[in-house]
């Protein structure tokens, strides 16, 4: 969505809904935290069916562009799956979370891309490795995550720390920097 908005006072005004899908306890929501508030909260919470976070970044050589994000952090358990059409409907955008301390949520990174692409179709999405503070061998998984990235068209692939906040923001600004350029250009068109 896009307006030129007067009373905004920015040139383009984007409203982006983003899905973050992965594994139960990977970390979704500690990252739209950290990545929203700057915060990090020890205790495991799981999430049941949704949560929704929301944010607003200015972006632009002027600072005339605003978007509008609203996150939708879906529950990664099974017993919620047959709700994740209602909670995809309308994204924009996904990031897809899996554990780099059990390898075993890397294998359903594939389930979760063709879950997105069979309700929403081809969504610009990158991948987050999640937990890079608690692994030795970062590159462990490398070969097995290249070839995903590349097989499934990720647009972007991130070993992430909710907890340090290590490459959190620049994953997180990657995709809206990508959604903002798409909407640009459906606008202009």
């Amino acid at each position: 969505m896009s307006e030129n908005n007067s009373k905004s006072g920015y040139k383009h005004d984007f409203i982006h809904k983003i899905v973050a899908v992965g594994d139960g306890a990977v970390g979704k929501t500690s990252l739209i935290r950290r990545y929203t508030s700057g915060s990090f909260n020890k205790e495991y919470i799981k999430t049941l069916g949704a949560q929704f976070s929301r944010y607003q970044r200015v972006l632009g050589e002027n600072n005339d562009i605003r978007t509008r994000l609203f996150f939708w952090d879906i529950a990664g358990q099974k017993e919620f799956s047959f709700m994740r059409p209602t909670f995809f409907n309308g994204a924009k955008g996904a990031v897809i979370v899996f554990d780099l301390t059990r390898p075993e949520t890397l294998v359903s990174v594939v389930e979760w891309y063709e879950d997105l692409k069979k309700y929403c179709g081809e969504l610009p999405t990158i991948l987050f490795g999640n937990k890079l503070d608690l692994v030795d061998d970062t590159d462990a998984l490398g070969g097995k995550v290249n070839e995903i990235v590349e097989k499934y068209n990720f647009l972007g692939y991130y070993k992430t720390s909710a907890k340090t906040g290590e490459h959190v923001t620049d994953a997180f600004n990657r995709i809206i920097e990508i959604l903002v350029e798409k909407a640009l250009k459906i606008k202009s068109a």
